[in-house]
């Protein structure tokens, strides 16, 4: 999903400095002088856009905290924030000027005197929420890190998943590799839809098929007793004529042994995965109403 550009358009040159720079570190910007058009309702148009947004860059200079519209931004993605117990809404000063009451705890990104350095912390706070290939998910006893790689193989696509499941209070962590490698009709599938829509909504399809595949079979638990690797290999159908992949999935566990038997849910770290894509890319066309 995009970041949306809250600000006065008094400060529109600097703020097309900013977008570009974005674009050009491969940052999909949502800007409403970009992405309006005429007889667009700009009220419905932009709280689309503040809804969908990855986060919410809100320049801060004399011009902006007074406007109107502005405020009405802000005051969308701060009700987003409270709703998802996460930062959506994200400061940039541009010059002195009265701070609203929301950014004076917060961090914020800092133009005044240095170009350069405002976009360094701007780039780094929203990497998290830009990146579809890198990622963590929390839950109450352990944390999963994962990334999702893409290379050619001899002609073929190959995709491969790395997750890594690390417990609070447990001495061991236990390790997912998952390689998928592609037919050449689904090579050729891949390279269209990257070609298109850019590779990680390309990837995004590929991790798509692979949960549809797992969940259908229970989702995969495999019980790791000791520190061989449990290993599954399958084919999956894509939804062209023989657009196929091999998948090959290993799980093992390395640390001390407790004693005790370890149950992963490959499914769900799947599922995190192409949650977490889904988030930060948008839904993709072909599963749009």
């Amino acid at each position: 999903m995009p970041i949306f550009i809250s600000y006065s358009h008094k400060d529109k040159d600097f703020v097309d400095r900013l977008a570009m720079q974005l674009v050009r570190t491969n940052v999909h910007v949502w800007l409403d002088r970009w992405e309006l058009s005429v007889g667009d309702s700009i009220v419905d148009k932009v709280q689309e856009a503040v809804d969908g947004a990855s986060a919410l860059l809100v320049i801060l200079s004399k011009a902006s905290v007074e406007s109107e519209w502005c405020k009405k931004e802000l005051s969308a993605g701060l009700l987003r924030e409270l709703e998802e117990k996460r930062v959506v809404v994200m400061p940039v000063m541009l010059e002195e000027c009265t701070v609203p009451v929301f950014a004076r705890g917060k961090m914020f990104a800092d133009f005044r005197t240095d170009f350069d350095a405002g976009f360094r912390l701007i780039t780094e706070g929203i990497a998290k929420v830009t990146s579809a290939s890198l990622g963590r998910t929390k839950e109450a006893t352990y944390h999963t890190d994962w990334s999702i790689d893409w290379g050619n193989v001899n002609g073929r696509v190959t995709i491969i998943l790395n997750y890594v499941q690390v417990p609070n209070k447990e001495p061991h962590t236990c390790l997912t590799n998952i390689a998928i490698l592609a037919t050449p009709a689904a090579t050729r599938a891949f390279e269209s839809t990257k070609e298109a829509e850019g590779v990680e909504v390309a990837k995004l399809h590929v991790v798509k098929l692979l949960l549809d595949k797992v969940n259908k079979a229970g989702g995969l638990l495999p019980r790791l007793a000791d520190e061989r690797e449990k290993i599954y290999k399958f084919e999956m159908k894509g939804a062209g004529r023989d657009e196929a992949y091999e998948v090959r999935i290993g799980v093992r566990r390395i640390g001390e042994d407790n004693g005790r038997d370890i149950l992963v849910n490959t499914g769900n770290v799947i599922a995190e995965t192409y949650q977490h894509m889904t988030e930060v890319l948008g839904k993709p066309k072909n599963q749009r109403p």
